[in-house]
């Protein structure tokens, strides 16, 4: 199944590569859609009730939604600003760890500005699972462990596996006190910019679907499959709604 995804969204970047370079007008449309449809995405897979024309209102007019909370208009100004740092991080054909931090702070700094881009120091808990993530003081080395894997799993992986494997093992780590999860997603879709494909988004309705593969992941007997498979559909369906736009 995932070889035939696989071969699938290949075919279709093939089929990109024929409308590349982008017209500015036209990269600049698509860039400005995406901002709006990620960041209503990711940030309502973690509770956040704006909905994704109210994000789109937040974002581009600069008006706030009477009677929801500051802090979710925070998190799509946060988020929107993280993915604006992608396009720039995306010419690198490399992540730091720095960089990692940079996408958590931007997204994180207007919620807690002290703890935005930095590891927490208390224990960390997610709920709807019985995964652990690990303790504090270990953050830091674990983190230097994944940012050293890096480059021999780009070149190990097809890159769309090598972006599954950087959420779920940023998600695992666990590193700040939040935002984990939009982190990651963040995370992945810089692997997969570098790599020559598109934003990808993960649709809130398969918000159950997205947990399980990622509880398979994480919870013993553990499996990447389950986790890669989701994502490479993801990769999918957002490859066709590309082409999409620009047909």
């Amino acid at each position: 199944m995932f070889e035939n995804r696989i071969k699938q969204i290949d075919e279709l970047k093939k089929e990109l590569q024929k409308f590349r370079p982008l017209s500015k007008s036209m990269l600049e449309q698509i860039k400005a859609y995406y901002r709006v449809g990620f960041t209503y995405s990711s940030n309502a897979l973690e509770g956040n009730t704006l909905t994704e024309t109210e994000t789109k209102v937040v974002l581009e007019d600069g008006i706030t939604i009477g009677g929801k909370p500051i802090k979710d208009h925070y998190e799509a100004l946060g988020h929107a600003q993280a993915y604006d740092c992608l396009f720039q991080l995306a010419k690198a054909k490399s992540i730091s760890e720095k960089d990692i931090c940079q996408l958590h702070h931007l997204f994180y700094y207007r919620l807690d500005e002290k703890m935005a881009g930095q590891y927490r120091q208390d224990k960390g808990i997610i709920t709807g699972t019985t995964f652990l993530p690990p303790v504090a003081k270990d953050i830091p080395i674990l983190m230097k462990k994944f940012v050293a894997a890096l480059a021999g799993w780009r070149k190990k992986y097809h890159p769309v596996e090598y972006a599954a494997l950087l959420h779920k093992e940023l998600v695992s780590i666990h590193p700040f006190v939040d935002g984990n999860g939009r982190t990651a997603r963040l995370l992945m879709n810089l692997a997969l910019l570098q790599g020559g494909y598109v934003i990808t988004i993960i649709p809130p309705i398969l918000r159950s679907d997205y947990i399980n593969a990622l509880k398979k992941a994480q919870v013993k007997p553990v499996s990447d499959k389950p986790f890669i498979n989701f994502i490479s559909g993801c990769v999918y369906e957002s490859m066709q709604e590309y082409l999409r736009l620009l047909k």
